[in-house]
């Protein structure tokens, strides 16, 4: 069952978004003595992560960073690259963390899925931040998602629709230019975080959200499978949630 909040706008979406993951984060501190975060990228995720930032009592040298996907064949240079994103966005601005595992698009994909399953298995997830794509994608599972595998990282091709939104958001020039494969976390390690938190402004995810939020649990919309979840909260603003009854 998933727990829905709507509000007025983006800011103020991602004010309580990332408070509420604050909150999170600070109480799996004070009982675990550490905590293991996912961080999702894209613009829908901007004011959640300001928010989060915002908050000066979160013990950040106590909390060890995953991210959900990359791009296979990309540089850390480029303008889209979620590597490039969480540095300059998160990781900078937040000091010393204890961990921060970020997805290397550049090396041999097929390794680098390995070497992250090894880390996140050490470290079971607490916490993760997730958004909803146009095309209901979680992470870079794009419909039909493989809700059976059980790897923890995959290599993924990417569908038209997806490569379409990546354009859309600005990181772009053209369709041509956004990679065809990235490495993605698979769906059944998203789903044994702990909480999870799904940051979906913008009234270009109202079909998404629609389908993934009201619709019976089907791969050919990703993030329906969130309905499955123990401990989902889904925060929306008016756009998004506008084809909701």
């Amino acid at each position: 069952m998933i727990d829905v909040r709507t509000f007025e706008d983006p800011e103020e979406l991602g004010l309580h978004a990332g408070k509420f993951g604050a909150d999170l984060i600070k109480k799996t501190v004070r009982e675990k003595g550490e905590a293991n975060v996912i961080l999702a990228t894209g613009k829908s995720q901007f004011a959640t992560l300001k928010s989060l930032i915002a908050d000066r009592e979160i013990p950040w040298s106590k909390v060890r960073m995953f991210h959900l996907d990359e791009y296979i064949g990309l540089p850390v240079e480029h303008e889209a690259s979620f590597r490039k994103y969480l540095t300059e966005r998160f990781v900078n601005k937040v000091g010393q963390l204890a961990e921060v595992v970020l997805i290397d698009g550049e090396t041999d994909p097929e390794k680098e899925c390995l070497r992250l399953e090894k880390k996140i298995k050490d470290h079971p997830i607490d916490l993760a931040f997730v958004g909803i794509g146009e095309n209901g994608h979680l992470a870079f599972n794009d419909p039909p998602a493989d809700f059976e595998v059980d790897r923890a990282y995959l290599v993924v091709n990417l569908d038209i629709a997806c490569r379409q939104q990546q354009m859309g958001e600005g990181w772009f020039g053209s369709v041509e230019d956004v990679p065809k494969q990235a490495i993605s976390m698979s769906i059944r390690q998203i789903m044994r975080s702990k909480h999870i938190i799904a940051s979906v402004p913008d009234k270009r995810k109202a079909s998404a959200v629609r389908n993934c939020l009201t619709l019976p649990v089907s791969n050919r919309h990703p993030a329906s499978i969130l309905q499955e979840h123990p401990h989902c909260t889904c925060f929306l603003d008016k756009g998004s949630a506008s084809l909701l009854k």
